[in-house]
């Protein structure tokens, strides 16, 4: 089972933008769950506004921020303008990497995105093993029940 969002009820990938209320996670943004955080988009217009942050393999050409596309219904945005494929991790990828960006500012987002794919995942394991301690206590319960009736069996037929 996967860890579900307490707000849209899909399931959260790794490559999510989460966040945590009350101990329940959810996506920053349920209609864009895969989309760059409002920090990623800072650092993006502070230290890459002027080169490009985008490579589509399948048209094998980089873009700049304000040369991609968005859909037209709004959800989806850093769309290739040729072919519209979703760029956003190409993206975080040069963010990360992006020599403009001094190593700390690179280093700490990098850290920030680790973290919410640490909970995740840690949220996930935290879930399997409730299902698996759930699974076990049916199971004994199971026994416990036919060990009753067996009992109760043998003593009636006294």
């Amino acid at each position: 089972m996967q860890v579900q969002c307490s707000r849209c009820s899909q399931p959260i990938a790794l490559c999510d933008i989460i966040e945590s209320h009350g101990g329940h996670l959810s996506h920053l943004d349920c209609t864009r769950p895969h989309t760059l955080t409002l920090q990623e988009r800072a650092l993006l217009f502070v230290y890459c506004l002027d080169h490009a942050v985008a490579y589509c393999l399948g048209c094998d050409t980089r873009f700049r921020m304000a040369e991609l596309a968005v859909d037209p219904v709004g959800v989806l945005t850093n769309l290739c303008p040729r072919c519209r494929r979703n760029l956003t991790e190409s993206i975080r990828a040069h963010l990360y990497g992006c020599a403009m960006a001094p190593a700390e500012v690179r280093l700490r987002a990098r850290r920030v995105r680790e973290a919410a794919q640490y909970v995740t995942k840690l949220s996930q394991q935290t879930r399997d093993r409730s299902d698996v301690l759930i699974r076990e206590a049916e199971a004994a319960l199971f026994e416990a029940q036919k060990t009753l009736r067996a009992a109760l069996v043998l003593r009636m037929t006294y």
